[in-house]
C-alpha cells in the first residue's frame, strides 16, 4: 500500500427532515386536531481512530463524506427516521484541521473518542407542536436544518517512540531490519527508503517500543531538498532519536564529523524542537572495520563533534551491538516516560 501522510476531505453532514402539516382524521372523529410529526434530525459525520492504520492512502480516491438527510415527519405525530452517521476511519497520530481556516479542530491519538466534525441538522416541527388554546388548527410548520460541510486537512505523525536519522544508505533501513520484524527495502544506493516504516523493537516480556525510519536526509532538506523535509514531521513525537552514522564509507570524500553537522543543521532548522531531542550517536558499518580502525575512527569522530552523549558501534549488517544497544534504549525510555507522566502530573 502506498505512504500517503497527507489528505484533504469534504464532509457533509445530513439535512434535517422537515415537519409535518398533518391533521387526523377518523371515523366519528370530524375534528381530530393536528397530527403533523417532527421530522428526523440529519446524521452526522465523526472521525475515528483505528489502531493498526499507519497511512491516509485511503483518501486518495474517497475524498467526498456524506452522512444521510433526516426523513421528513408524517401523520399521527410519527417523527421521521433520523439520517445514519458517517465514521472516517483515521490512522492514531492524526491532525485533524479545517483546511479554509488552518484551524487545528484535534489530534487524534490511540484512545480518543470518536470526533464529530460536522454536525447533521435538526429536524424541523410538525404543525403538532404549535397547537394551543387559541390556535386548535395551526398550518404552521417548519424545515429541517441543513447539516454542517467543512473541509478537513488529515495530516499524520506517526507515533514512535524512537526515530532513525542520518545521510542516506547511512544503514537505517538495515537497522530495522535487525532489530525488528518490519522489512523496509535495502539495497546499495541512496534514498532505498522512499516513506517512513515503523518496526516493534521487543526488549523482553511486556517491554517493546516502536521505531520509525524517514527518508535520509541531506543538505538543504528543512527547505524542501531531497526527501527528507516531507517526513521530518514524523520525528516530532519520538522521545529520541538514534543518529545513524556510515564510518566505513570508502569514498575518500567522506567525513563522518561534517555529515553529523549536516543532519544537525537539518534538525535545527525544522519545527518541533528536534534540535533538543535526546539524541544517541550510533556509528554503523563497523564490521568493515578492524578492532584498531574501529576504535580510531570513533575517537576521531567523537573528539571531532565534541560529542558528549552516548555512542555506540554496531553492525546493522551482522547485527553486532544491536542487542545491547535496543536494551539501553529500553530502559531510557522507560526514564523518559516516568518522568514525562510526573511532569504531566506536576510533580517536576
Amino acid at each position: 500500500m502506498k505512504f500517503v501522510d497527507e489528505a484533504v476531505i469534504s464532509v457533509q453532514a445530513g439535512k434535517g427532515g422537515d415537519g409535518c402539516l398533518s391533521f387526523r382524521r377518523e371515523k366519528f372523529l370530524p375534528k381530530g386536531g393536528p397530527d403533523g410529526g417532527d421530522g428526523g434530525d440529519g446524521g452526522s459525520v465523526f472521525v475515528v481512530v483505528k489502531p493498526g492504520l499507519n497511512t491516509l492512502a485511503d483518501f486518495r480516491y474517497a475524498r467526498h463524506y456524506r452522512a444521510k438527510n433526516g426523513a421528513a415527519g408524517s401523520g399521527n405525530n410519527k417523527t421521521g427516521r433520523n439520517g445514519a452517521d458517517v465514521s472516517i476511519q483515521i490512522p492514531p497520530g492524526t491532525l485533524v484541521s479545517d483546511d479554509d481556516t488552518g484551524e487545528l479542530i484535534e489530534d487524534m491519538t490511540a484512545n480518543d473518542a470518536p470526533l464529530a466534525v460536522a454536525m447533521g441538522g435538526r429536524g424541523g416541527f410538525g404543525n403538532t407542536r404549535f397547537k394551543s388554546s387559541t390556535n386548535r388548527t395551526p398550518r404552521r410548520i417548519t424545515p429541517g436544518k441543513p447539516g454542517e460541510s467543512r473541509r478537513l486537512r488529515l495530516e499524520l505523525k506517526l507515533l514512535a517512540d524512537v526515530g532513525l536519522v542520518g545521510l542516506p544508505n547511512a544503514g537505517k533501513s538495515t537497522f530495522l531490519r535487525a532489530v525488528s520484524h518490519a522489512r523496509p527495502k535495502v539495497a546499495d544506493y541512496p534514498f532505498t527508503t522512499l516513506h517512513p516504516e515503523l518496526g516493534v523493537v521487543s526488549a523482553g516480556p511486556g517491554r517493546s517500543f516502536v521505531v520509525a525510519d524517514i527518508p535520509g536526509l541531506i543538505a538543504g532538506a528543512a527547505e524542501g531538498a531531497g526527501l527528507g523535509i516531507k517526513f521530518l514531521r514524523h520525528l516530532e513525537r519520538t522521545l529520541m532519536l538514534l543518529h545513524i552514522v556510515d564510518i566505513a564509507s570508502i569514498d575518500e570524500a567522506a567525513d563522518p564529523v561534517r555529515d553529523v553537522r549536516v543532519i544537525e543543521d537539518e534538525l535545527g532548522r525544522f519545527r518541533g524542537g528536534l534540535a533538543q531531542r535526546e539524541r544517541w550517536l550510533v556509528l554503523n558499518k563497523v564490521d568493515a572495520l578492524s578492532s584498531d580502525e574501529q576504535a580510531q575512527r570513533r575517537r576521531r569522530i567523537v573528539n571531532g563533534l565534541g560529542w558528549q552523549g552516548p555512542v555506540y558501534t554496531i553492525s546493522a549488517l551482522s547485527k553486532s551491538g544491536c542487542q545491547a544497544l535496543t536494551r539501553d534504549v529500553m530502559e531510557r525510555l522507560e526514564g523518559l516516560k516516568v518522568w514525562q507522566t510526573d511532569q504531566q502530573l506536576g510533580l517536576r
